[in-house]
């Protein structure tokens, strides 16, 4: 009975010490060195930020402080509402950062486009008492706001970002940046995340994402995989160029529709580009493009340029299959998926690296072996096909490489 009682015990402390740690890190509990006093606050979902504020509805103005917390050295934050929509532009903000000597800047910025480098200018609404305090692992924005012509509903946006030379530059684009924005209900204290749009602009990435991992990533490096090592074998042949063929037909349809959901969301964001993703993609199209049109000029396989074809058909394939890898992991960096999607596409190069070097290890060996019983048949001779010069030396080299 007493370790019953013991175990209740031990489970009771570990329960009030998690509701006492939550309860400590909740905005309700945080007492500013101003000594200033806010009726009303709400932990914002995302950054690490929380947002406490008086309205008087009557006189329609609106004390906030913003509060976000972390490593916040080279680092500027923003609040804002957006009057006029969801999202960055048009948002009226507050933004504040420590400069390099030491002090802390505090202004109005309104945005009006994705290119935006919060330059400093007047908000859409009065703005008074704007100031802010700052220290290693917090930055606060207080401020008075004058709401004549808005609702008690607001949309609001939140953000961080780097500094450099004292001046504010783009944030990343993680989920947390991405989703770091809602509404806001001045009088019930109710705080949403924004949904629609963006979770309808997150599924696009997702299906942007899914359609390259499965095409670039995933079907050309099987189909490459076919083509190298299951023609060693005669019983094989032509069963492994269908193989090859299906793998890298469907990779490319499925990846020219990636491609156009790519295009679709750059030109949804004209705003937001991500250089080395975009032009590492436009390269793998070009190329992948390539190959399918040079399947019309492909000599046939007793052509004494055939070889050459195919080294020109390995150089591209296999350029191809290591840019979309690349472009994938960018492309994981960009999206910030869960870790779990992550690790299972390193799982599947991991299985097909292991595949490959064991058929690698095993087909060297079939070409060897029958090469020694060919040359001790007919040592040192030629075997032509015709009179375009094709010999059992270049089919030889064509099976291995």
């Amino acid at each position: 009975m007493s370790k019953i009682m013991s175990k209740r015990c031990f489970i009771f402390c570990v329960l009030f010490f998690l509701y006492i740690t939550s309860s400590a890190q909740s905005c309700a509990n945080h007492k500013f060195s101003s000594n200033q006093i806010f009726s009303s606050c709400n932990d914002l979902p995302h950054l690490n930020s929380s947002l406490h504020w008086n309205y008087d509805l009557s006189s329609k103005t609106v004390k906030i402080a913003y509060r976000h917390t972390g490593d916040l050295s080279s680092r500027w934050v923003a609040w804002a509402l957006n009057p006029t929509g969801q999202g960055m532009v048009g948002a009226q903000a507050l933004v504040a950062f420590q400069k390099s000597d030491g002090s802390t800047r505090a202004y109005t910025s309104p945005i009006t486009g994705y290119q935006t480098q919060l330059q400093e200018g007047d908000l859409s609404f009065p703005v008074s008492d704007l100031t802010a305090t700052y220290s290693r692992d917090e930055i606060v924005i207080f401020a008075t706001l004058k709401l004549d012509n808005v609702s008690s509903t607001l949309n609001q946006v939140w953000q961080d970002g780097p500094v450099s030379g004292d001046v504010p530059a783009m944030h990343q684009m993680r989920r947390s940046n991405v989703q770091s924005m809602g509404t806001l209900n001045l009088l019930s204290g109710v705080t949403e995340t924004t949904k629609g749009a963006l979770n309808s602009n997150t599924k696009k990435k997702n299906i942007h994402g899914l359609l390259n991992a499965i095409s670039w990533g995933i079907l050309l490096p099987v189909g490459a995989v076919f083509a190298r090592y299951l023609k060693v074998f005669p019983s094989a042949d032509p069963a492994w160029f269908y193989l090859h063929a299906t793998c890298q037909t469907s990779a490319y349809v499925i990846g020219v529709a990636g491609v156009a959901t790519g295009i679709r969301l750059g030109n949804k964001s004209p705003g937001i580009q991500y250089t080395a993703h975009r032009i590492i993609g436009i390269v793998i199209f070009c190329l992948a493009t390539l190959q399918v049109m040079a399947l019309f000029l492909r000599p046939k396989k007793d052509h004494k340029y055939r070889f050459y074809w195919n080294m020109y058909h390995y150089v591209i394939g296999y350029s191809v299959i290591v840019l979309s890898i690349v472009n994938i992991f960018k492309g994981f960096d960009i999206l910030n998926p869960e870790e779990m999607w992550k690790r299972m596409y390193v799982g599947i190069l991991i299985g097909l690296a292991f595949v490959v070097a064991i058929l690698e290890v095993y087909t060297w060996i079939v070409v060897v072996k029958r090469n020694k019983s060919e040359s001790s048949s007919n040592e040192n001779e030629k075997m032509p096909n015709g009179t375009n010069g094709y010999d059992a030396d270049a089919a030889r080299r064509e099976d291995i490489v």
